[in-house]
C-alpha cells in the first residue's frame, strides 16, 4: 500500500523558514517523481516544486523560485521542501504527491498518482 506522508509543517514569521518532509513508502520503483503542492483558502491549489529520479533539474514555481528548495533522500524515502524567507502568502495546505507515470506536466494535480493529506504551513507575525 502506497503511502505519502507529510511533516514539519506549523507556524513561521516572515522571513522565517521552515522545512517539510514527505516520507512514502509502498513502491520500489526506480523512476518516479514527487512534488508539492499548496492550497490556501479561498484558492486554488497550485503546484510548488517537483522533484524526478529521471532529471538532473527540480522545477519550481515561479513565486518560490530561489527561496524554496525541494530535494530528496532516496536511503530514507523522504522528499525535503526547504523553505526560506517566507512571506505570509505562503500560508496553505501543503501537499506532496507522487508520480510514477512520467507525467509531462509536473504542475497538473491530475497526473499524480498519490497524494498526501497535507500539512499547515501558516506565515505571520
Amino acid at each position: 500500500q502506497v503511502q505519502l506522508v507529510e511533516s514539519g509543517g506549523g507556524l513561521a514569521r516572515p522571513g522565517g523558514s521552515l522545512r517539510l518532509s514527505c516520507a512514502y513508502s509502498g513502491f520500489t520503483l526506480d523512476y518516479y517523481g514527487i512534488s508539492w503542492f499548496r492550497q490556501a483558502p479561498g484558492k486554488e491549489r497550485e503546484a510548488v516544486a517537483c522533484i524526478r529520479t529521471y532529471e538532473q533539474t527540480p522545477y519550481y514555481a515561479q513565486d518560490v523560485t530561489g527561496r524554496f528548495t525541494i530535494s530528496r533522500d532516496s536511503a530514507k524515502n523522504t522528499v525535503y521542501l526547504q523553505m526560506n524567507s517566507l512571506k505570509p502568502e505562503d500560508t496553505a495546505v501543503y501537499y506532496c504527491a507522487a508520480d510514477i507515470g512520467y507525467g509531462n506536466n509536473w504542475y497538473d494535480w491530475d497526473q499524480y498518482d498519490y497524494r498526501g493529506q497535507g500539512i499547515q504551513v501558516t506565515v505571520s507575525s
